[in-house]
């Protein structure tokens, strides 16, 4: 495993985004339906990872019947923006979706959309690779104040 081994918590001082973004197979045999759908995503997220100025910050992604990803993001405000874009990889793949599948049942879409400001989050990673805040966050030891959710919880306020 790589990463840090040990007991961290995630800082930022700064307010960001969590995009939780998914579908759901709901006809497994219609591949012609959701393979299309479930291959846009990686599209979107290689674009967004060699264009930092579009807010992207980064994501994990969970493959299934139904496929998860969370995001993170600075930003509700460039999340949209990148959303409308016509010149980017989103709205023309969202107007594919909706013309070959949407209402037809076969495939499910979701997204959820949270405002995360310092102070209103707390999070521990024990010897794990980077992940979710601790992949974009600075890492600190989760030591002394910092031990439990309470202490954290307090700390991402300063």
């Amino acid at each position: 495993m790589s990463g840090a081994m040990g007991r961290f918590t995630a800082m930022r001082d700064e307010p960001f985004v969590v995009f939780v973004i998914g579908m759901r197979i709901n006809s497994l045999w219609k591949v012609h339906r959701w393979a299309p759908v479930a291959s846009a995503m990686p599209r979107m997220i290689r674009e967004l990872s060699m264009n930092p100025e579009l807010g992207f910050l980064g994501g994990h992604l969970w493959f299934a019947r139904t496929i998860v990803m969370i995001q993170y993001w600075n930003s509700v405000e460039q999340l949209n923006a990148y959303a409308k874009a016509r010149d980017r990889q989103h709205l023309p793949a969202w107007a594919a979706f909706n013309k070959a599948v949407g209402g037809s049942g076969d495939v499910g879409v979701f997204h959820e959309t949270y405002r995360v400001a310092p102070g209103a989050y707390e999070c521990v990673y024990v010897d794990m690779p980077p992940f979710g805040l601790g992949a974009i966050g600075a890492l600190t030891p989760a030591k002394g104040p910092l031990t439990g959710a309470e202490g954290r919880m307090k700390a991402s306020v300063s």
